[in-house]
């Protein structure tokens, strides 16, 4: 037993105090950075050895929940945050399993005193950090957490409202201006934090590699270039080179970008965000920092305000029971929805006959990130626009398909967007056709995604099915044959859907939602 401060006889013996210097974990899950990473440097206080530790969990990371290009995304980030923590001698430690059972094993293997990690909001982590925290503490260890990978404590935010999470942005706004600006992030660890920590061991790297997608048994031959690579060095990258347009970011308005740019025309930090390779806090701040002094943009358009929106959607998503489903969500509008798995499938794989929407879903598929409002023409196309699919099953091919697939801002989004809660004008309708045109009127985008179609002219493009016989000839494409015809009639079936939800709405119980004010507007952000 270590000699504390509490313990008189200890300074009899020996006048200075004794602190336990521990052999710790620090659990690394989304958190992949070493800015802004508060848990981590909790880790390093008192501490004779350091295991960086991340856990390939079955649950999260399974081929079928996670698609190629977003583990292909997160091999990057292991292998960026491995690279930073050899520069402090140390390294990233990687083992296979759940977490519950692999840990109590690492605990004893490693003589283990205490584990450290960022808090995560979500149902399944918030379970499984309850489990492992029981069995840490049946082996005496201590277990301390952090809040890092939001702006504020949500469990406070929900509290400010009375118990209840907000339901609309104002409100949300509202609570955190009352509680201040976010803390301010911190610094990365320095050699010097690490003078006192034993260095690594070269003798762990075999059995505690980072493994390569081919060692996860993935096919990489048909891998497209890896456009958005992950790691924390990359994610500063960006953010430095999009803090120096500082005209475009004091001048940034979510809805004034285009979906269907040939380059994104956003700052796509949202799978640095993701997996924590960039710290929400950094990304505030630096922006406080040139929104000072000069006019910008304000929420909720302004990039200030996409942070807003993203913490909106962790409140909620922490607040409302079953907020990935609609069955058992209070908040959700109970839909009839269609299970036609003909349509499904024509969506999911880019078979709908509608060019833009096919040439959208194209582009998750090849590069794992899509612009915002491509994301709201793809989803009200499954759900309430034309094809009357559930959101829970779009919300399932997001998950999978997106680098920034993140849990609370994907269910929260697909809800919003096929006007199941939050978002109740469930009358206005993205056209799978007119939408595209206003911002890409030759379909240079549709041509780059679907190149079966790049020879079509400007006014067939989105609609190659009114083309004449002669033309589609001419464009070496015949509808129904090289390409697909259109699977629904939209203006026909739009009217017909606006109907059905008007009558789900119908049934809905009296004051079961709140709708968004008028200030709030009609907006609505996947956060990229």
């Amino acid at each position: 037993i270590v000699p504390t401060v509490s313990s008189p006889a200890c300074f009899a013996l020996h006048p200075q105090v004794f602190i336990m210097a521990h052999v710790c974990i620090h659990w690394f899950r989304k958190g992949l950075r070493l800015h802004d990473n508060p848990a981590l440097m909790a880790a390093l206080r008192d501490c004779k050895e350091l295991y960086p530790l991340f856990i390939l969990d079955p649950y999260l990371y399974d081929q079928n929940r996670a698609g190629i290009n977003r583990l292909r995304f997160l091999i990057s980030s292991l292998q960026d945050l491995d690279c930073s923590l050899r520069k402090l001698n140390s390294r990233l430690f990687v083992v296979r399993g759940k977490p519950e059972e692999v840990l109590p094993k690492l605990f004893t293997k490693w003589n283990v005193t205490k584990l450290t990690y960022e808090y995560d909001t979500e149902p399944y982590s918030r379970s499984r950090d309850k489990n492992v925290t029981m069995l840490a503490e049946e082996q005496r260890i201590q277990v301390s957490y952090k809040i890092s990978h939001t702006l504020y404590d949500i469990d406070r935010i929900i509290e400010e409202n009375n118990g209840k999470p907000p339901l609309t942005y104002n409100r949300l706004r509202d609570i955190v201006k009352a509680l201040g600006s976010p803390k301010k992030p911190i610094p990365a660890p320095t050699v010097e934090d690490m003078k006192n920590i034993a260095p690594f061991s070269e003798k762990h790297k075999p059995e505690y590699g980072i493994p390569s997608l081919e060692e996860l048994g993935l096919d990489t031959s048909s891998l497209a270039e890896e456009i958005f690579p992950g790691g924390e060095q990359e994610a500063l990258r960006r953010l430095d080179a999009y803090m120096q347009r500082t005209g475009w970011v004091c001048s940034f308005e979510k809805p004034n970008t285009s979906p269907n740019s040939l380059s994104p025309s956003t700052t796509v930090l949202s799978p640095y965000m993701t997996f924590g390779c960039l710290s929400a806090r950094t990304f505030w701040w630096r922006l406080a920092e040139v929104y000072q002094g000069v006019s910008h943009s304000d929420p909720p358009v302004s990039l200030h305000g996409q942070l807003l929106w993203r913490e909106f959607f962790y409140t909620a998503s922490v607040g409302i029971p079953n907020f990935n489903k609609m069955t058992g969500n209070p908040a959700c509008t109970q839909v009839d929805w269609d299970e036609n798995q003909e349509y499904l499938a024509a969506w999911r794989e880019a078979r709908t006959g509608f060019p833009f929407i096919d040439a959208i879903m194209t582009q998750l598929r090849q590069e794992g990130w899509i612009h915002h409002l491509a994301r709201h023409a793809v989803a009200c196309f499954l759900t309430r626009g034309d094809l009357w699919i559930s959101w829970e099953e779009g919300q399932k091919v997001f998950e999978k398909l997106l680098l920034d697939g993140d849990w609370a801002l994907n269910a929260g989004n697909w809800q919003w967007l096929s006007a199941s809660t939050f978002f109740h004008q469930f009358f206005r309708v993205y056209s799978p056709v007119a939408f595209g045109k206003k911002t890409d009127k030759n379909g240079d985008y549709i041509k780059k995604y679907l190149p079966i179609l790049k020879k079509f002219p400007p006014q067939y493009i989105y609609e190659p099915w009114k083309a004449p016989r002669s033309v589609q000839q001419a464009a070496g494409c015949i509808v129904g044959k090289d390409y697909p015809k259109s699977i629904i009639e939209h203006e026909v079936i739009s009217k017909k859907n606006i109907q059905r939800m008007k009558q789900a709405y119908a049934r809905r119980p009296s004051g079961s939602t709140e709708s968004p004010t008028k200030k709030q507007g009609n907006f609505v952000y996947f956060i990229c």
